[in-house]
């Protein structure tokens, strides 16, 4: 599902009146939209009193459009529609629409009266994505009123909450905090990205006529199961652990044998055929401990328990078997084991997934040439600021854009680990992730998170973009479930591996 600003919402809808589907049908067809979703969520509209609050603009055109709809066909037996502005002061769709609405019998008011506070469904039509600077005058006025002036409303949104920017960065004032928003042809920045994407309750994207070609060619977009929903299809009857891919995690050492096997473990529940982690001769009696169903391959060590660089020449036997590496969790950064990483990360001819401390290591030194073959980076905002030279605060401003321009300039899969999470591509491409839980912001989980993508990348490693960005959906998801289960604060890394099943089985559905 294509992400767009507001300026490419406007270029669309432009496209889609050349096309010769005019403003007022859209405008028709998002009151149809929203009329048909009060009606799911809230049941029988005549039992409801419905206040519309309208502006001036075409948000306020499908204010009073819906209000129409609500007086016609919903039999609202108590309705209010409340206009900001003077009649005379609308034009455009938003005019034809005032004008029906009194043809039908419907009456604005203006001002806000007593009888509103017993009111149970607010639309919320004031503002739309035009509102640059903060809410101001009777805008402001009202939003105050419906934030704080009806104890008992519920309140939907139309297209965005009024007030809140359509693109992204925290509002400049004041902004209704809806229950529910709905939105026409695809979402925009505020719906999907941090911090509004919280703000603006239940989303629903509806279509109302303009054509998906119009914006195929847009960059950004939310992941949705169907784009990797065949990777979950029923396997083969007839097949066998080795048509599904042999993982190779480099991890862990001594005092860090959790990280590597859950790394391990996740890789297997993701699917693949087989998992070998390799790790210090040191830890892997521990390693192996956790779990039977893990091959282990000791490593040489140093004096302090991590890898050697003496240890290069196993991995790259063991890699000659294996599907892919995946490495970092639980490693360490001395010295040989940065070497070890260091030469794997640039000369490997097979997939290699990097998380913590192997990116910290490739973040301390020039970054080497990998001659295209394929290189997914886990990083969180930390370990980011050390990749690009920046600071945590740079990265979160920017998120997106420093995701793509590091993707595109180091020719790998960037996955930008915290809310809503984002895959970006070498070809400019960022994926948006929905799903994910605050309970996820503990040790562990993002060991789990580079295992669930090199398990997926193991079955599928001539379908990296799929892969990834279902690992990704799959772990926030994991991640909703087991904390709706557990609560927030009890839950664990582990617990995604317990919930991982119910996800899948979410996703196929």
């Amino acid at each position: 599902m294509k992400v767009l600003t507001a300026a490419e919402m406007r270029e669309v809808d432009r496209k889609t009146s050349e096309l010769g589907i005019p403003g007022i049908v859209l405008m028709e067809n998002a009151a149809h939209r929203v009329v048909e979703f009060l009606v799911e969520r809230f049941g029988p509209l005549k039992s409801h009193r419905v206040v519309v609050f309208c502006g001036k603009g075409n948000n306020g055109g499908d204010g009073l459009a819906i209000a129409r709809q609500l007086f016609t066909r919903c039999g609202c037996k108590s309705l209010d529609i409340l206009l900001a502005c003077p009649p005379e002061q609308l034009t455009g769709d938003a005019a034809a629409n005032f004008q029906m609405l009194v043809a039908c019998g419907g009456r604005c008011q203006f001002e806000i009266e007593a009888h509103m506070q017993a009111t149970t469904l607010i639309v919320d039509a004031l503002l739309g994505t035009g509102l640059t600077g903060p809410a101001r005058g009777k805008a402001l006025e009202w939003i105050r009123a419906i934030n704080a002036g009806f104890p008992e409303a519920k309140v939907l949104c139309v297209d965005v909450p009024s007030g809140m920017p359509s693109d992204t960065g925290e509002p400049d004032g004041e902004f209704v905090r809806a229950d529910a928003t709905v939105t026409f042809t695809a979402p925009h920045y505020c719906h999907v990205l941090a911090p509004n994407c919280g703000r603006v309750g239940e989303l629903r994207v509806a279509p109302i006529g303009s054509p998906a070609s119009l914006y195929e060619d847009v960059k950004l977009s939310l992941i949705d199961p169907a784009m990797f929903r065949a990777l979950l299809a029923p396997r083969d009857p007839a097949g066998n652990k080795g048509l599904y891919g042999h993982a190779l995690v480099l991890a862990g050492s001594r005092g860090k044998t959790g990280a590597a096997a859950m790394s391990g473990m996740a890789a297997l529940h993701a699917g693949a055929g087989l998992v070998t982690v390799a790790s210090s001769s040191s830890a892997i009696p521990v390693i192996a401990g956790y779990a039977p169903e893990l091959m282990t391959a000791p490593l040489d060590e140093a004096p302090d328990g991590s890898v050697s660089t003496d240890a290069l020449n196993d991995l790259q036997d063991l890699l000659r078997t294996r599907t892919l590496l995946a490495m970092g969790p639980g490693l360490g950064t001395a010295a040989g084991t940065a070497t070890v990483v260091w030469h794997l990360f640039a000369n490997l001819e097979k997939p290699v997934v990097a998380d913590a401390d192997a990116l910290n290591i490739l973040a301390a030194g020039a970054w080497p040439d990998t001659n295209g073959n394929l290189r997914v980076l886990t990083p969180h905002p930390g370990e980011m600021a050390r990749l690009t030279g920046s600071t945590v605060a740079e990265v979160q401003a920017s998120r997106v854009e420093c995701a793509r321009k590091f993707a595109m300039l180091r020719n790998v899969i960037l996955v930008l680990k915290g809310e809503r999470t984002l895959v970006a591509f070498p070809d400019g491409d960022v994926w948006v992730n929905p799903t994910g839980s605050p309970a996820m912001a503990t040790g562990g989980t993002g060991d789990v998170l580079t295992g669930i993508v090199a398990g997926m990348l193991a079955q599928f490693p001539k379908q990296p973009r799929e892969a990834v960005a279902a690992a990704v959906w799959l772990h926030g998801r994991a991640g909703e479930i087991g904390a709706a289960q557990t609560g927030e604060q009890a839950f664990v890394a582990t617990d995604l591996l317990r919930w991982l099943p119910e996800a899948m089985r979410n996703a196929r559905d």
